[in-house]
């Protein structure tokens, strides 16, 4: 079996590439495909969080706690949430991926369970896909794919590790076929679960902009009567304001002149 270091480089080097196929063939930023590789780089070590040594899942969890808040700002603010409102978020979602998610991955998965199988790949890459942006747009498939092309390469190269060349010719080691999989036969439970996630994410998906699209829609218009509601408030106080002052300059102008009185003069 590939080594954290093995499977973080190789993901890094796989993700140099799909970031430079961004650029050339889709017409994506230079700041968007090179967040495309880093997701790719993120995905090749994402099927080590069911690992039961004490590395690769502390820096996987760790990594992921930081990401997944900041990929999540345009989805908090398009629930109107403030700047204040959106460190809190940050830090609360920081929180739950930081010891949530590595305490059910340490409860409920087993090394070379269904976590490293390619529906387990495409769960990685709804997940992305849903916590990004709401915009159905090319930039957002291109981060889905990418997590998923990393994610494929550690099952590749888990595969790959799995066949012995020590001695000259290959042998099969009894982990191979652990990684590269659709199924596990070790029980049913974890191909109906494992599954049934898919299928949910993948509604969830597809009905995503009805959901959100609603949302975004009134926070606009809130944000827009709001406005305009501020903006009236301004003009009718300047309104009032220089009605004021011309009543004054007025009553000024209209004040009757004091008489002046004139002594007469002293004879002598």
């Amino acid at each position: 079996m590939a080594d954290f270091r093995t499977h973080i480089t190789a993901s890094s080097a796989v993700g140099v590439g799909v970031g430079l196929l961004g650029y050339s063939t889709m017409g994506l930023t230079v700041e968007q495909s090179l967040l495309g590789g880093a997701l790719c780089s993120i995905g090749g070590i994402l099927p080590d969080l069911d690992s039961d040594s004490g590395i690769p899942i502390r820096e996987t969890i760790a990594l992921s706690a930081a990401v997944i808040p900041m990929m999540m700002i345009d989805r908090l603010r398009d629930f109107g949430l403030d700047r204040e409102s959106l460190v809190l978020a940050g830090a609360v979602m920081y929180l739950v991926v930081r010891f949530g998610l590595a305490e059910l991955f340490k409860r409920y998965t087993i090394h070379r369970g269904m976590w490293h199988s390619i529906p387990a790949a495409g769960i990685a890459a709804l997940l992305i896909y849903l916590i990004t942006d709401h915009d159905t747009s090319p930039v957002r498939l291109f981060k889905s794919a990418s997590i998923a092309v990393g994610f494929l390469t550690h099952l590749i190269l888990d595969e790959i590790w799995a066949i012995d060349f020590t001695h000259g010719l290959p042998r099969v080691k009894k982990s191979f076929g652990t990684a590269l999989k659709f199924w596990t036969d070790r029980a049913l439970w974890p191909n109906v679960s494992t599954y049934a996630k898919l299928i949910l994410l993948t509604l969830f998906a597809f009905g995503d902009p009805s959901i959100t699209e609603p949302i975004r829609i009134q926070r606009q218009e809130l944000n827009r009567t709001a406005s305009d509601y501020f903006q009236n408030w301004i003009q009718q106080s300047r309104l009032a304001s220089q009605s004021t002052t011309n009543q004054d300059t007025t009553g000024e102008s209209l004040q009757p002149e004091t008489p002046t009185t004139v002594q007469p003069a002293v004879l002598r």
